[in-house]
């Protein structure tokens, strides 16, 4: 990625445009870049095997000494999640972030022991930072999770806001609400360009106040005859309080489940983001000598995860935590986009153990930390941008928030629906998509990370919806007499010791014996072309007498 002219103003998106998660945005100027966020992805459904997504920043590869920063919105994994894997690959920046999160940033860094390397500079809303070409401003911002802000970014070419993750709650359970006294004066002051949160665009009105849970959960767990289970996101510091408030009025003592919860309820507790009494908690074997209905268990698990404490109590695999008929499991968050078919699961099983289940759809005990449409335009209104770019979302939510700053007068020439790869510049001349950059995806996989690509997940795609056959074949190097085989097995194509099966493995090893035999001992000893044609003979086979296309996987040994 070339330098350029220090007069303009660039956009580098590397995720978080088109997609829910990963979010990385570089701004440059004056040849110095400055990022926002770092975070990871989910895997989607056709990624098999796959644990972590991560964003593609090899087109910084060369521009490590021009990043001046790293700068964090907030603590979520989609913000965050990234960073010990690629801190060293950008250049090794030093990292900028409110106290919470460092604090669980700090954390994920001793899993990597990068925390005593890396340097973590915390910040605090509406103390400016210089990082020369830039001023950075944080702002707070009210979200899902505490101490949330957004950057006000100066440069001598005009100001960038970048949102963050926000929405407008009047009545956060904290009292810190989004700053919006300063960003109505850095509208007056004039701002070149916003950079906002389209996640919940197609949402009309007004997202509700998460103390609207608060109230919901009050009413709702003295009447709970047994157990209570409320599984939330680990990282909603807010909601873990208001769910420890409602169970200390009722009564109930807590327990706290699942790596991630410990941790960061830990944490929270530590840096004072969190007021829950010591003895207030118990353990698990305190737990077992409590009557049920003294117990509520905050744990993790809502999205329906394989592995999760919570779906392991659903299948009755969790060793210290059974379900009993009559107890109350409280699912206190959304349905993200792709695990619908994982949640339902795991509330059809917790009903199977005769459990009484709430949800985002038949209960109140949910709300959204992203800004609805009227959240929106009260922000458009305060910033009056002279350029917008949409951003966090999926391109939907992108193209949605675009169309609402039309309708609010922004010239259509002034804003734009970018895509990650897609540079931006931003000049006297107005809005210029630049050359696109590479960018992309990086998997994880167990401790690979990168070396599952697209014709892995082809093949792990193709083995899961097709299986596998294997045909073995030893050949004498010197005279390419067949010295074995043609064995054939098979993996997930067709039923084991049945004799339709049997018939099928026995025609396709008649029909490779009939294509060695048609071929020249020159062929024979070609194996990479041996091989295609093997590939083919039961491919042709297999499609003509079941329409099957297994992955086929010819072995050939050298004798």
């Amino acid at each position: 990625m070339p330098d350029t002219q220090s007069e303009q103003l660039h956009l580098l998106p590397f995720g978080g445009l088109g997609e829910i998660g990963m979010n990385m945005m570089g701004i440059e100027y004056a040849g110095k870049i400055l990022l926002v966020d770092c975070g990871l992805m989910f895997p989607e459904a056709y990624m098999f095997g796959i644990d972590l997504v991560l964003p593609d920043v090899s087109a910084l590869k060369d521009r490590a000494e021009d990043i001046v920063g790293l700068c964090l919105t907030h603590g979520h994994e989609d913000h965050i999640g990234a960073i010990p894997f690629l801190w060293r690959q950008l250049g090794e920046p030093i990292i900028y972030g409110t106290c919470l999160t460092l604090g669980l940033l700090r954390n994920k860094l001793k899993e990597f022991e990068l925390d005593h390397l890396v340097e973590l500079v915390q910040i605090k809303p509406r103390e400016k930072i210089n990082l020369f070409p830039f001023e950075v401003e944080p702002y707070r911002a009210a979200h899902s999770i505490v101490d949330g802000v957004g950057f006000a970014i100066k440069t001598a070419a005009g100001t960038v806001i970048h949102s963050g993750d926000f929405k407008i709650d009047q009545t956060p359970v904290d009292g810190e609400t989004t700053d919006l006294a300063r960003l109505a004066e850095l509208g007056e002051e004039g701002v070149l360009l916003l950079l906002a949160d389209s996640t919940n665009v197609e949402n009309e009105g007004y997202t509700l106040s998460e103390k609207t849970v608060g109230k919901v959960l009050d009413e709702m767990i003295p009447h709970c005859p047994q157990r209570v289970i409320v599984a939330t996101f680990s990282s909603n510091i807010h909601r873990i309080q208001q769910i420890a408030d409602a169970a200390k009025t009722a009564g109930r003592k807590l327990l706290i489940n699942g790596r991630s919860m410990v941790s960061n309820v830990d944490i929270a507790r530590q840096l004072g983001y969190l007021s829950i009494a010591e003895e207030q908690f118990v353990d698990l074997r305190e737990m077992r000598d409590l009557p049920p209905e003294q117990v509520l268990i905050i744990t993790t698990g809502s999205q329906g995860e394989p592995l999760s404490a919570l779906m392991r109590i659903a299948l009755g695999d969790h060793k210290q935590i059974k379900l009993e008929p009559g107890d109350t499991v409280i699912l206190s968050s959304k349905f993200i986009p792709g695990n619908e078919k994982a949640i339902s699961d795991l509330i059809n099983n917790l009903y199977r153990r005769g459990a009484e289940v709430y949800y985002e759809k038949t209960s109140e005990i949910h709300v959204s930390g992203h800004a609805s449409r009227e959240e929106l335009k009260l922000v458009h209104n305060l910033v009056k941008p002279k350029y917008f770019v949409p951003i966090h979302g999926e391109y939907r939510h992108l193209v949605k928030h675009q169309q609402l700053a039309l309708e609010m007068g922004l010239p259509r020439e002034n804003t734009l629906v970018l895509e990650n790869g897609q540079q931006l510049t931003i000049s006297a001349e107005g809005l210029t998509r630049g050359e696109r950059f590479e960018t992309g995806r990086i998997l994880v996989d167990g401790k690979g990370v990168g070396d599952v690509g697209k014709m892995e997940l082809r093949d792990r795609h193709h083995l899961a919806n097709h299986g596998l056959v294997i045909l073995m074949l030893a050949i004498n190097q010197a005279t390419g007499e067949i010295v074995h085989g043609p064995e054939i097995f098979s993996k997930g194509f067709v039923p084991e010791d049945n004799e339709k099966s049997d018939a099928l493995l026995a025609d396709a090893k008649q029909a490779v014996c009939n294509l060695l035999q048609e071929h020249s001992q020159e062929m024979l000893s070609d194996w990479e072309e041996l091989r295609v044609e093997v590939r083919k003979t039961l491919r042709r086979c297999f499609n003509k007498q079941i329409a099957r296309r297994p992955l086929i996987l010819p072995v050939i040994l050298e004798l």
